[in-house]
């Protein structure tokens, strides 16, 4: 069981493919639940998007960069470092999170709303320049574990880039003929 989870891990068109179609499977699920049920994202929502974009068009690289075998150092650190993109998004999702719970505010501008208008221009001014969606509310959670969005990115993207960080040293070690 061990020896084929390895040779897995290994196969570099296997992993690129898988890391490809993860990724473009996560923007899909966000641009459905935003277009389709109407859940519109705030500026972390629309933030956490990006690594999974960048990891699609990594991904994608890599499958193409795998026509030619002698590239196949390039593509495992290709791997990699969609591994430490996962895990800057797992951060994001972490971070995201945390303010979602109202463990801290967000850094972001957008995501809070103050009040302090010294007029009722101004006040008119803030209300139709806020984002549509704040960062501390959650629109939607899962029927089953209650986490949002959030949270599930923030639990998925760091597996996905521990499984990213093994392959990358398996497709290595295949490559240079220990594996």
């Amino acid at each position: 069981m061990i020896n084929k989870i390895k040779h897995m891990l290994a196969n570099p068109v296997l992993v690129c493919g898988g890391i490809f179609l993860f990724s473009a499977l996560s923007l899909m699920a966000a641009l459905i639940a935003q277009f389709a049920y109407g859940l519109v994202p705030c500026e972390l929502c629309i933030l956490q998007r990006w690594p999974f974009g960048i990891t699609a068009v990594l991904g994608a690289i890599g499958l193409i960069m795998l026509y030619d075998h002698k590239h196949i150092k390039k593509v495992a650190f290709l791997v990699l470092l969609c591994g430490v993109i996962y895990m800057i998004g797992g951060g994001l999702g972490f971070y995201h999170n945390g303010v979602e719970q109202h463990w801290w505010k967000s850094f972001l501008e957008g995501c809070s709303f103050n009040l302090d208008a010294a007029s009722i221009e101004d006040l008119l001014a803030q209300i139709e320049n806020a984002p549509a969606a704040r960062c501390d509310e959650i629109p939607w959670a899962d029927p089953v574990f209650g986490l949002s969005m959030a949270a599930w990115n923030m639990i998925i993207s760091p597996l996905a880039g521990i499984g990213c960080a093994l392959s990358s040293i398996c497709i290595v070690r295949k490559a240079n003929g220990v594996l």
